[in-house]
């Protein structure tokens, strides 16, 4: 084995041969011949990958390690670190997309030419495609991480033990380059460094992005951003000539450039620093800005930075960083260029920042307030606004009018990132804007949107939250819909009325013979399958055609017992699990005594994480006998392990009676009827909160009176 081969944890084990890591801890105790760790520590030790791919393979658990699973085992074991690996994959892909002839030529080579001649060919296609210090923050980025590497420049030739870690795998980023295209394969491995560091980094998710870069408009063809992240907003940008990145983060600006240089041929600056006390782009030349700057920023320059001609708008307060970004972003736009950005609520009414707000009014750079639902961005829990703003032109005079929108009423039932409908918030910010923007004033939208007119706003506070000035829609749809809330109501008392079970004569505990679900499972009663596997790529099939995107079945949808609503994540295509009709779905975490019974209105939905699916034999094994006998309180219990923080079902070991399917389907009838009693009261609970809130809004906004 080389000396520095690449190595995969337990957990890294456990997603190639597609199990849990129980399971891995299983075959270490039971297998002698299992592979013996090479390095980590004693609680989380580290294997070789080579070796464990031949162990796999020898015990018939994995006929072939899947490519991407190998490249990102590769990538997550890389000398240097999963950053430099991903840098040193970027420039690779870009030569791979850029100059494939060439690459073909080198990929012929061995391994040890092809250390020689790569760094060559990779600073040809890096010159020219990024200015001299994008290259160089390449390369710094590299030798950051890499101190431990004896050569470890990103373009010098590799020799000995490098070479044996390094040229195989990006030999491996170019195979998946062959199978996904050179950007997917990029997205990826990125998409797969982020989420297994969720804590490190600040996203801004694909929604927001989307709607920020249509606000900016079509025309925006130089575009900044100058807290760029990981370049989410400015990949959302159509067909753009030049794109400007900054970043205090040098590892997120070096890998947005190349991921930006990856999306399109648009021409592309990345440059690393802290953009308001060190600006990489000073020209003020930008058709537009999107920007999703850092929050509640107290170490933002403020004592540095008080007599910065930037601040044409006032001297922001400690307090108001955001502000501090707003006018940033105006100061670098050509007149009547667009700003974008994304901001905290708070940002809308401080008394801090009431000045600056109102000098943005009056020169009328401030053209729109938009409140989104929250769970857009985070920080999840709050929800955001979008500023857009322009660039005042000195020969125009101020328009006379704000527009306000406010789409929270699309976060969906429950609320949460998972919930909210993207499509509905898209078309109603558009919508209202779009006219707005061609004619500076539009039509009132009750409870949506509204044009304000300035002079109306220029009040001691300028409190620009949009909630404050929408008048709100008719409390729950007017009288006339709270009587159809009522007539539903009592409907649906009635059918659980007409519902409510009997309980059968006493008897003693049937003393039936047992089995359980993995007994089942391996004498083939049943499959069982885990969901949270499975997404879709922002350009591959599910999304380029006019086919729906596949709803995703959620832990909080089986526990309310209402329709799929989550989606799949973005990323290059992979298979979920699906739901068929009649398969039995179960939550593994929280301790609960629930399933579900998949019905034909679920079917061919994707199965979300912490979710088991029970996909029964129906000639043996009757779906509501199953799901019935699943759900007792004993069972549950003894099938349940607790940790610190929560209790997690071991579905193999909950127990069902070994009965004759006649004799399953009584029960399962019985079981069934007991499911429509359970539905028709959970509707019941809804539509009685439903008319109880509309006729409490009803009566204090005077649309329903007290006869």
């Amino acid at each position: 084995m080389p000396e520095k081969s690449s190595e995969v944890t337990a957990a890294g084990i456990a997603r190639l041969a597609g199990v849990g890591r129980a399971a891995v801890s299983n075959w270490r105790r039971r297998h002698a011949d299992f592979p013996k760790p090479v390095g980590g520590t004693e609680t989380s030790p580290s294997f070789a990958l080579a070796e464990v791919e031949q162990w796999l393979r020898d015990q018939g658990k994995l006929a072939e390690v899947p490519l991407r699973e190998r490249v990102w085992q590769q990538l997550s074991g890389h000398l240097a670190g999963p950053v430099p690996a991903l840098v040193q994959a970027g420039c690779t892909l870009l030569l791979v997309r850029d100059r494939h002839p060439a690459w073909l030529e080198l990929a012929a080579v061995s391994d040890e030419r092809l250390a020689k001649l790569l760094p060559g060919a990779l600073e040809q296609v890096l010159t020219a495609r990024f200015e001299e210090d994008a290259v160089a923050l390449f390369t710094e980025v590299f030798t950051a991480h890499a101190s431990s590497v004896t050569r470890p420049e990103l373009f010098t030739e590799a020799t000995g033990s490098e070479s044996a870690a390094s040229v195989p795998f990006l030999r491996g980023v170019a195979e998946l380059a062959a199978e996904l295209g050179a950007r997917q394969a990029f997205e990826f491995l990125l998409g797969r460094y982020l989420d297994a560091n969720p804590r490190q980094y600040t996203l801004t998710p694909p929604g927001p992005a989307a709607l920020m870069a249509a606000l900016a408009g079509a025309g925006a063809r130089v575009v900044l951003d100058p807290a760029a992240g990981t370049g989410t907003l400015l990949r959302a940008v159509e067909r753009p000539a030049e794109l400007y990145a900054q970043d205090a983060d040098p590892d997120l600006a070096a890998l947005t450039g190349l991921r930006l240089a990856l999306h399109c041929d648009a021409t592309v600056r990345a440059r690393s620093g802290d953009t308001l006390r060190g600006d990489a782009f000073p020209k003020p030349a930008f058709d537009a800005v999107l920007c999703h700057p850092p929050f509640n920023e107290r170490n933002w320059g403020h004592d540095e930075l008080a007599y910065d001609p930037r601040w044409e708008y006032g001297f922001p307060a400690r307090t108001e960083s955001e502000l501090a970004w707003v006018q940033h972003a105006l100061a670098r736009l050509r007149p009547g260029g667009a700003a974008v950005l994304l901001m905290p609520p708070a940002a809308a009414s401080r008394r801090s920042g009431r000045r600056i707000r109102a000098g943005l009014l009056r020169r009328g750079a401030l053209r729109a307030v938009v409140a989104l639902p929250a769970g857009a961005a985070p920080p999840y829990g709050i929800p955001l606004h979008i500023w857009v703003l322009r660039k005042p032109d000195p020969g125009r005079p101020a328009p006379p009018e704000l527009l306000f929108v406010d789409t929270t009423e699309h976060a969906g039932a429950g609320g949460g990132r998972d919930k909210l409908d993207w499509q509905a918030v898209h078309s109603a910010v558009l919508d209202a804007w779009q006219p707005f923007e061609n004619h500076g004033t539009a039509q009132e939208q009750p409870g949506v949107s509204r044009s304000v007119p300035v002079i109306e706003l220029l009040d001691d506070d300028v409190d620009l939250a949009p909630a404050r000035h929408l008048p709100p829609p008719a409390a729950g749809g007017g009288a006339a819909e709270l009587l159809r809330v009522r007539d539903r109501l009592a409907d649906t008392l009635r059918l659980t009325g007409e519902l409510t079970p009997a309980p059968a004569a006493h008897a003693e505990p049937a003393p039936w013979p047992a089995t359980t679900v993995g007994e089942l499972a391996r004498a083939g009663a049943l499959v069982l399958s885990a969901g949270g596997t499975g997404s879709t790529s922002g350009t591959g099939s599910t999304r380029s055609t006019n086919a729906e995107p596949v709803p995703v079945l959620t832990e909080q949808d089986v526990l309310s017992g209402t329709a799929p609503s989550g989606t799949l994540p973005e990323g290059p295509d992979e298979e979920p699990v699906r739901v068929e009709e009649g398969d039995v779905v179960v939550p593994v975490l929280g301790g609960g005594s629930v399933v579900r019974v998949v019905d034909e209105a679920t079917a061919g939905a994707a199965l979300g994480r912490n979710l088991q699916l029970l996909h029964p034999d129906q000639a043996a094994l009757d779906s509501w006998f199953l799901a019935g006998f699943l759900r007792g309180t004993a069972n549950n219990r003894q099938a349940s392990s607790y940790a610190s923080t929560a209790t997690r079902l071991d579905v193999r070991r909950l127990q069902l009676p070994r009965l004759p399917l006649a004799d399953q389907q009584r029960y399962g009838e019985r079981f069934r009827a007991l499911a429509e009693f359970e539905d028709a009261l959970r509707q019941a609970g809804r539509l009685g909160e439903q008319l109880v809130q509309g006729l409490y809004d009803g009566l204090t906004d005077g649309t329903v009176t007290p006869e």
